[in-house]
């Protein structure tokens, strides 16, 4: 879950089966704190509110049931008619808006229709509403980049490792010594690309957090990411350690002058 703040009011967004939906509480809570829930069954009694809602429910939703729907239909609007998001959810089977009591409860809505809501409160709302969501995706997608490049990274190093564990250490080792090769087969890549190992890298920078790795910028990522698929590679062919840093180092040299003229690169960078 997460908070956006709009002309001062904190509105609550969070994922359900994936989708975004947003606090529609909240939203109605910019036009009267009190009274929030009122304001929603005023919007639900609303003849367009309806048919807004079924029209984005048979879009979206398999199991929504249309015969109930229509006998809703022909009752809003007229002065006797009152409907609830609760209501409509369980005699609908609706999936845009859900609704739960207790401390942490409050109704919410599917973005699409969240926005609606709120332009029905306030035009300017909407508006700054949907600014700050937007703001909001672009910091999960940025952050969601990141994560894939550093995630490819680490399944990478599994596929590395495990090469290492099936054709260089030995069957019978101690601990130690594995630990020696694991960290030895690290340095190659490091030397490959960074031109140091792990240990160098640390004690000429002393005040850094992290280890080389995370200080490489997402050009090195991807490179580092094609280092370690084919040094895995290399070491199911057999070739000694000697042979496949040269190889790498070459690998290494022609990617990363690629890599630093690719314009997707630094579009990725502009993003960090």
């Amino acid at each position: 879950m997460d908070n956006i703040t709009v002309l001062n009011k904190s509105i609550s967004t969070k994922k359900i089966n994936q989708d975004d939906y947003i606090s529609i509480t909240d939203i109605a809570k910019y036009k009267d704190e009190v009274d929030a829930n009122d304001i929603i069954k005023n919007w639900f009694r609303n003849r367009n509110t309806i048919e807004f809602l079924g029209l984005w429910e048979k879009l979206n939703n398999a199991d929504f049931k249309p015969v109930e729907f229509d006998l809703i239909k022909n009752d809003a609007g007229l002065n006797s008619f009152t409907m609830s998001a609760k209501k409509w959810c369980e005699k609908t089977g609706a999936i845009g808006v859900i609704s739960k009591s207790g401390r942490y409860g409050g109704t919410y809505a599917h973005k699409d229709i969240a926005f609606e809501f709120a332009s029905w409160v306030s035009v300017e709302l909407k508006l700054y509403l949907i600014k700050e969501f937007q703001r909001l995706k672009e910091e999960e997608y940025k952050q969601l980049g990141w994560d894939i490049k550093r995630n490819l990274t680490k399944i990478n190093y599994r596929i590395h490792t495990d090469a290492i564990k099936n054709n260089i250490i030995p069957n019978i080792v101690n601990q130690s010594q594995i630990n020696y090769v694991y960290a030895s087969e690290a340095d190659i890549l490091n030397i490959a690309l960074f031109g140091q190992t792990a240990k160098e890298f640390k004690e000429s920078n002393p005040t850094n957090k992290g280890n080389i790795r995370d200080y490489a910028d997402v050009s090195q990522l991807v490179c580092l990411a094609n280092l370690e698929s084919l040094n895995a590679l290399f070491i199911e062919e057999g070739l000694s350690q000697a042979k496949r840093l040269i190889k790498l180092n070459q690998v290494a040299i022609n990617q990363m002058k690629i890599l630093v003229d690719d314009k997707n690169i630094e579009y990725l960078k502009a993003k960090e």
